[in-house]
C-alpha cells in the first residue's frame, strides 16, 4: 500500500480511551470527537479496537475476499480521518463511520464485480426456490408457505460432533448469498445490529429488510438442512 495512504500515526495529547467498556453518551461522544480532531493517538485506537472487526466483516459483505476488504476499512479509517474536522454530528459516530465504510465498499465491490454473471446473482438472483414462499400479492409476502417450512435439525449426540463444520457450511452459505441479503444477514445475526441502525445504515424500509434478512437466513437454513441430509 501507498505511504501516502497509510493511516497516519499521531502522538497523544490526551488519556487512555476503552471503548469497549464505555457506554457512549452525548457528552463521551463530545469528548471522543474533539480527541479525534486533537489527532489523540490513544482515543483512534480505542475506536479501531472497538469497530475493525465489525467493520471487516460488513465490507466483507461487499466485495470478493478478505484482502480486499481490509484494504475497504483502511480507506474508511483513512476517510475518518480526513472527515473528522468537519463532520456536524448528525448522526451518532458509529454511524457516520459505518456509511463511509459502505459507501467504499459498494464502490470497490463494483469495480472488482466484472464476471457479469457474478453481477446478476448478487443483485437479482436468489439461493432459495422461490416457491418455498408466499407469493408477493399474499398477506405475508416473503414468508414460509404454511406447507413448506424448513425441517427441524435432528437432536442427536452426534449432532454437537457437527458444531465446526456446520459453522463453515453456514460462512460458505453466507458468502453465496446476494450481496444486499448477506449484508442485512451479517449485520443482524452475526454483528447484532438492531433493525434500526440496519435501516439506517443501508437506507432501506421496513419491508426490504425484513423480506432480505427472511430469505437470507432461509438460504442458510437450507444449505445446513442440505448438508445434514447428506450427512446423515
Amino acid at each position: 500500500m501507498d505511504a501516502d495512504r497509510r493511516i497516519p500515526q499521531f502522538p497523544a495529547l490526551t488519556g487512555n480511551y476503552d471503548l469497549a467498556e464505555m457506554t457512549i453518551t452525548s457528552a463521551d461522544e463530545s469528548d471522543l470527537i474533539a480527541a479525534l480532531r486533537a489527532r489523540d493517538e490513544s482515543a483512534f485506537a480505542a475506536l479501531v479496537d472497538t469497530h475493525a472487526a465489525a467493520m471487516l466483516r460488513v465490507a466483507r459483505g461487499y466485495v470478493a475476499t478478505r484482502e480486499i476488504a481490509e484494504e475497504v476499512v483502511q480507506e474508511a479509517w483513512i476517510a475518518l480521518l480526513k472527515g473528522i474536522d468537519t463532520f456536524e454530528g448528525r448522526s451518532s459516530l458509529r454511524t457516520w463511520l459505518f456509511t463511509v465504510l459502505i459507501n467504499i465498499a459498494k464502490k470497490r465491490g463494483m469495480r472488482e464485480r466484472k464476471d457479469i454473471d457474478v453481477q446478476i446473482a448478487a443483485f437479482t438472483g436468489g439461493t432459495v426456490d422461490p416457491s418455498r414462499f408466499r407469493d408477493a400479492d399474499d398477506r405475508w409476502p416473503g414468508h414460509w408457505k404454511a406447507d413448506e417450512m424448513p425441517s427441524r435439525f435432528p437432536e442427536s449426540p452426534e449432532g454437537s460432533v457437527l458444531g465446526d463444520e456446520l459453522m463453515a457450511v453456514t460462512r460458505d452459505a453466507l458468502d453465496e448469498l446476494p450481496e444486499r441479503q448477506r449484508v442485512v444477514v451479517t449485520m443482524r445475526d452475526v454483528l447484532d445490529m438492531d433493525s434500526v441502525e440496519v435501516r439506517e445504515l443501508l437506507d432501506i424500509s421496513v419491508a426490504n429488510q425484513r423480506v432480505l434478512l427472511h430469505r437470507g437466513r432461509a438460504a442458510v437454513r437450507q444449505a445446513l438442512e442440505d448438508y445434514l441430509k447428506d450427512a446423515m
